[in-house]
């Protein structure tokens, strides 16, 4: 308590008063992010309103060795944004100015707390658009993305945050300022562009982000594809990537899906299939009528039952409202739900995806799955009640075993929600022991007191050695570097 005093004293130097909280019912509102069956309420929540403001407040945090966690706009699903208990919990929300969009250059400045979305509708006069589209979109931040590298439906063809970003202004905990990137498209010394994307606030505290704007495509067209047996719509996935085909978004939603979005948004599913995919082209007229055609073709010799084509832009925007509110439809038909991230080859989705199907039958749970397909990034949604003794630790083990099975597959344990919390304990598995030092190693030359975010994404030896899953070398000592960390 004496710790939280003296910090709001500090603090309310320079901060108004209701830019520092502490009292309960104030911070409660903090205490998770979109994966709420991890709870944790922080000591002190400060919403500064400037850069300078950000960099004084993470002074005062390294001087009195406070931890401090970044916030956004919450939506993160890894459980990323948990506050620390004895920390402070620093948000961002306020800094949400769009600072300027070049147009010529083709790219915007924005604060880190502008919505994904807004960027868009900013840069529209423009006929400019940010291409990564989270299901989130609506309400994440850019800064958030950044931390988490985040994708969406479209990334298949214009990749994810760090290839759509060119420049970010990040602190340090001590306060310093830091300019990585820079206006073009490359930069001289190694990519710390590359490490602090996707770095999960555990590295610095991104401030200003410069962000690549795409021109809006000639036309946009989607193929509803439906098909009887989920394997096949797996393969068909395989089968247009084959082609040589690069779609603008490739989603692939089962049954339980189709049936809780239709009921929700009404974007004319086939609920009977088995599973549906969209896929989408985008570009000049001509372009997008031939490779329409060539998609139609290799749907229907994949075995799809029914291949619709969307008929104007109202009804391509219909089609991709129902796979963005998968999440959302997913509470409509359960009391909780548990989202796992994973990617794999997609030469291996029919099988990970009968797995996945055998698992749910074994511990008794739905499970919704709905994915971006053309990248192998899966999002199984395991449907549970929390009020059932025993129900979200039977959850848990059932979405760890779909991470193991990703691992063998040949893929990771996660494509765009990061690792946070959620997948701590599979870092143990993906990962050998000399790379997690090495992960340990990037930390502290940024942060060596580990004050920014402790206790996410990178999982201490000591951690993996309980859960099993140490990686020891022949002939060597029984984890001989447990010490360390």
């Amino acid at each position: 308590m004496n710790d939280a005093l003296e910090l709001v004293k500090k603090l309310r130097t320079f901060l108004p008063v209701e830019s520092v909280l502490h009292e309960t019912e104030d911070v409660r509102p903090y205490e998770c992010d979109g994966l709420s069956a991890y709870r944790q309420t922080p000591m002190i929540v400060a919403l500064p309103r400037t850069e300078d403001e950000v960099a004084e407040i993470l002074k005062v945090c390294h001087a009195l060795k406070i931890p401090a966690v970044a916030r956004g706009a919450g939506t993160g699903l890894s459980g990323g944004a948990l506050p620390h208990p004895q920390g402070m919990l620093l948000s961002l929300a306020k800094l949400k100015s769009i600072l300027g969009i070049d147009a010529a250059a083709r790219t915007a400045r924005v604060q880190p707390g502008v919505r994904n979305l807004a960027i868009s509708e900013a840069a529209a006069p423009y006929g400019l658009y940010y291409a990564p589209d989270p299901s989130s979109q609506i309400a994440c931040s850019i800064g958030g993305n950044v931390a988490e590298n985040s994708g969406g439906v479209h990334c298949l063809k214009y990749g994810l945050t760090v290839h759509n970003i060119l420049k970010l202004r990040v602190l340090t905990i001590e306060g310093e300022l830091l300019e990585i990137g820079s206006d073009g498209l490359d930069a001289p010394g190694y990519d710390l562009l590359a490490l602090m994307t996707g770095s999960e606030g555990m590295l610095g505290i991104v401030t200003e982000v410069t962000v690549k704007l795409t021109p809006r495509p000639e036309k946009a067209q989607v193929v509803l594809a439906a098909f009887e047996d989920i394997r096949d719509a797996g393969n068909a996935v395989a089968n247009v990537i084959g082609a040589g085909i690069i779609p603008a978004g490739m989603e692939m939603m089962d049954r339980i899906t189709t049936g809780a979005v239709e009921e929700y948004v009404h974007a004319g599913y086939n609920t009977e299939a088995a599973a549906i995919l969209l896929c989408e082209s985008d570009g000049a007229e001509e372009e997008v009528a031939e490779e329409i055609e060539r998609i139609d073709e290799i749907m229907r010799q994949s075995g799809a039952t029914e291949v619709r084509i969307s008929r104007d832009e109202a009804e391509r925007v219909r089609f991709w409202a129902g796979r963005k509110a998968a999440f959302p439809a997913a509470g409509r038909v359960s009391p909780d739900y548990y989202c796992m991230d994973g990617t794999i080859p997609r030469k291996n989705l029919a099988s990970v995806l009968a797995g996945i199907e055998a698992l749910s039958a074994e511990y008794g749970l739905r499970c919704m799955n709905v994915f971006h397909a053309g990248d192998g990034n899966l999002h199984p949604l395991i449907l549970y009640d929390a009020s059932h003794p025993g129900e979200l630790e039977l959850t848990e083990e059932f979405g760890a075993k779909i991470l193991r099975m990703c691992i063998e597959a040949g893929g990771t344990i996660t494509g765009e929600h990061g690792v946070g919390i959620e997948k701590i304990n599979q870092m143990c598995s993906q990962f050998k022991t000399g790379e997690l030092e090495m992960f340990h190693a990037v930390k502290a030359a940024f942060d060596p007191e580990s004050l920014l975010n402790p206790g996410k994404a990178i999982p201490t030896l000591r951690r993996c050695a309980e859960q099993g899953a140490m990686h020891v070398h022949r002939g060597k000592e029984k984890f001989p570097q447990l010490p360390r960390f």
